[in-house]
């Protein structure tokens, strides 16, 4: 079995048809993007539809959308998570967190950042989501909180697993290359969830082109905490 989660509330404008396509939900947590009240309607829609709701947190830097590092030090960093995810769970049970952006980036290669998550994610009692080989599932395992191993069906990758940069030409995949990461992702046995982002133009489509994808080949999803 695969999860298929989605980044949401963050003001791109068409949750509604890509929660109809996702087990878990990124809820945007309306401080890099979105708003609370938007963030309020997306974690209670992942409720009223059994979608599975996970906190996504990122910087202080609309801006920028949070895919900048803002540099800000780590208790910082720890406060401004700890925020987030505590708003979200206040409105809804969250079952994982998800950092978002640069705040994730950063937290794959800086291990006191990384350990800053999983404290959080220990408070609440959920589990942490990253790409294996990085830091966030290595410092899930130190804490002994649930580490979900992350994939992305539409993001080309670099030789060392990282995504290859927006910047890059040929970083976000077309339907149907998607379609074929997504199936190759998780007849691997590598993944524990993969990731469709909600901020890509046509992400809609993608979702659900994925989604008819994996059924085609024969692949369930379901949540990730189970």
């Amino acid at each position: 079995m695969i999860n298929l989660n989605s980044d949401l509330a963050e003001g791109a404008g068409h949750d509604e048809e890509i929660l109809a396509s996702i087990d878990s939900a990124n809820v945007c947590c309306g401080v890099h993007a979105g708003s609370i009240s938007e963030t309020i309607r997306i974690a209670r829609r992942c409720a009223a539809l059994g979608v599975e709701l996970g906190a996504h947190p990122g910087y202080d830097d609309r801006a920028n959308y949070g895919r900048v590092e803002t540099r800000i030090g780590l208790d910082d960093y720890e406060a401004l998570v700890s925020a987030q995810v505590a708003a979200l769970a206040a409105v809804a049970p969250i079952a994982y967190i998800k950092a978002h952006g640069a705040l994730y980036h950063r937290a794959q290669g800086d291990p006191d950042a990384a350990a800053a998550l999983a404290r959080i994610a220990a408070r609440h009692g959920v589990g942490l989501v990253g790409q294996p080989g990085f830091g966030i599932l290595a410092a899930a395992a130190n804490a002994g909180v649930p580490g979900y191993r992350e994939g992305y069906a539409d993001r080309a990758y670099l030789a060392d697993g990282s995504l290859k940069p927006r910047s890059q030409p040929g970083a976000v995949l077309s339907p149907a290359e998607a379609v074929e990461q997504a199936i190759r992702l998780a007849r691997s046995g590598d993944f524990d969830t993969i990731c469709l982002h909600g901020d890509s133009p046509g992400s809609e489509t993608v979702a659900e082109a994925v989604r008819a994808g994996l059924a085609k080949a024969g692949l369930t999803t379901g949540h990730l905490r189970r």
